[in-house]
Formats: C-alpha cells, sequence, structure tokens
C-alpha cells in the first residue's frame, strides 16, 4: 500500500469516527410550557362575543425554541441540550388560549390564525421570558403585556403588564421550567380575573 493509498484511508477514518461520536453526544430535552387549569367564572360582560389571541411579540430579543438564561443584564446564553418543545410564543398563545377557554369569558377563544370574525383582540408583548441566575440567586422572569382591543372600533379597551419572579430549586434549564410554568399558571389566573 503506497502513500497516497495510507493517507486516503486514514482520513476515511478519521471522518467516520467523527461521526459516530457525533451520534453519541448528549440527547436535546424537550419542554413543555404547561400552566395549572383555571376555573370557570360565573359571569362576564363578554359571555356572547368572539376573541381571537394573537401571537406575542417580543421587546427585546427574539424567542425561538432556545431555553434562554442570563448571569448579568448585559450577558445571554441559551441550554444547549434542553430546549421548548415549540417556540416560546407559540407556547404562550397556546397557554392564554387554554386559560381563556377554561373560563368561559369570551363565547369563543381562536388563535389569530382563525378566519372567523371576532369581536375583540387580545395582543401580547414579551418583555422578558428567561432564566436569571444573580450570584447566589436563580429564578424566572415572566414579563408581558396584554393589550384588549375592540375590533369594531378598533380602539384599545384596556392593557396591563403581568410580571412573575419565581426562584428555581435548581440552576439548570429543568429548574428553569418548573419555575416558569409557576409564573404561567399565577400569569393564567390573573389574566383570567383581569378580563373578566
Amino acid at each position: 500500500m503506497n502513500i497516497k493509498m495510507k493517507y486516503t484511508a486514514w482520513l476515511l477514518s478519521f471522518f467516520l469516527l467523527s461521526g459516530c461520536s457525533l451520534k453519541e453526544s448528549s440527547p436535546i430535552t424537550e419542554y413543555m410550557l404547561s400552566a395549572n387549569p383555571v376555573g370557570a367564572v360565573s359571569s362576564s360582560p363578554y359571555r356572547n362575543k368572539a376573541i381571537k389571541v394573537t401571537y406575542p411579540d417580543s421587546l427585546k430579543e427574539k424567542l425561538s425554541r432556545s431555553i434562554n438564561y442570563s448571569y448579568s443584564l448585559s450577558d445571554r446564553g441559551t441550554y444547549q441540550n434542553s430546549q421548548w418543545v415549540n417556540a416560546v410564543p407559540r407556547l404562550i398563545q397556546g397557554s392564554v388560549i387554554e386559560a381563556l377557554d377554561q373560563s368561559h369569558i369570551f363565547k369563543g377563544v381562536l388563535p389569530f390564525s382563525s378566519t372567523v370574525y371576532e369581536d375583540y383582540r387580545l395582543e401580547s408583548t414579551v418583555y422578558d421570558f428567561s432564566h436569571h441566575v444573580r450570584g447566589e440567586e436563580s429564578y424566572a422572569i415572566v414579563s408581558i403585556r396584554f393589550t384588549l382591543i375592540d375590533t369594531k372600533t378598533g380602539r384599545m379597551t384596556k392593557t396591563r403588564k403581568f410580571s412573575y419572579k419565581e426562584y428555581t430549586r435548581t440552576v439548570d434549564a429543568k429548574g428553569f421550567v418548573a419555575a416558569a410554568n409557576v409564573a404561567m399558571s399565577k400569569l393564567a389566573r390573573d389574566l383570567v380575573n383581569w378580563l373578566r
């Protein structure tokens, strides 16, 4: 076997072994955003109205399936082996639709993609949805502004910013997700009380 063939065999072996080692990397853990169920309200001025919940906008950073963390006001990072099952705005939209549907405040609660006519539209802006680690403290921040719009007039009916800080039991993605779910449960309850 000449030098050229030995080099080719060595190079081929290197690439094959590299491919195998990549397959053995740590698996990605996927997490779901889930809020506790909310109770149905006894009465509501919107009982015969339909509402559409829009896809949330992000005020500061692009929100995707990545789970974000920060160690200061200026740095940002994402967990490498953990992610959400869907993009964060889609999960927030789904949680809000589910909470409003359970509350029976409106006759119909629809995603914005629906072609059905709606009486109201609920828009939202995400200010922060990430894991904060500051010295010895580790906590989830969920901060979202909601705006209720009357689609007949195009006017804002009301708006409110909901912000929650929930401490984590562990300083990792799993700890953040558990704390974020607690915050989303509080948000769902408070949003229903605010809208009714």
